[in-house]
């Protein structure tokens, strides 16, 4: 006689609707939008009404997945927890590596949706704008402790460290070969040119 394993305690209403959100993402990032909710209820481990106690239709629970991707929450907690007292390039290094994993995942989302991510993204347009705003005041933050080492203000450095991350892993320019973080760090603060090697120094 085949047993019947015992069901899983049923999470707080909360806790469902962000285990519905983040296994409809994985889902729309391998598969696009067209995924079905018999797909998502076997991802989240759940019963297929149980989506529908949660979310009015699929489309509402897919468009609050891709929301949940532009979500600046956990990049924001990500970098406000960078060591504020380890040196400028590996604070930097750090902080490049949290934009690198975040834009990553939003180049692979707009390619999945396709058009329709196209159409989406305009709409949340404004939305997306304070997103960066944050997360530039963030990166400022970690880089205003040394800014008497450079040669422009923090906002300035901050808002180039962003431009390289973005322009650095867009898979249009740089294909398979994305510049590593220390790379780009290095190209923000030192340059590509040859220096003279000043000697022994007395």
């Amino acid at each position: 006689m085949t047993s019947i394993p015992p069901r899983a305690a049923p999470l707080p209403p909360d806790e469902r609707r962000a285990a519905l959100i983040a296994s409809t993402l994985s889902l729309v990032l391998a598969h696009g939008p067209d995924v079905s909710t018999r797909q998502i209820a076997q991802a989240a481990g759940v019963a297929e009404g149980t989506i529908f106690r949660v979310f009015a239709t699929k489309d509402e629970l897919v468009n609050a997945a891709v929301s949940s991707a532009f979500d600046p929450a956990p990049v924001l907690a990500e970098l406000r927890d960078i060591d504020g007292t380890a040196p400028l390039e590996d604070r930097l290094v750090a902080a490049v590596e949290i934009m690198q994993r975040h834009t990553r995942r939003i180049f692979r989302l707009m390619n999945a949706l396709g058009a329709a991510g196209a159409a989406g993204a305009e709409r949340t347009h404004r939305q997306r704008t304070e997103h960066a705003e944050l997360t530039h005041r963030a990166i400022v933050d970690l880089i205003v402790p040394d800014r008497d080492r450079l040669r422009c203000e923090p906002a300035g450095a901050a808002q180039r460290l962003k431009l390289l991350t973005i322009a650095s892993g867009h898979p249009a320019f740089v294909g398979c070969d994305p510049m590593s973080p220390s790379e780009i760090v290095s190209l923000l603060l030192d340059g590509i040119r040859r220096r003279p090697d000043p000697g022994p120094q007395p």
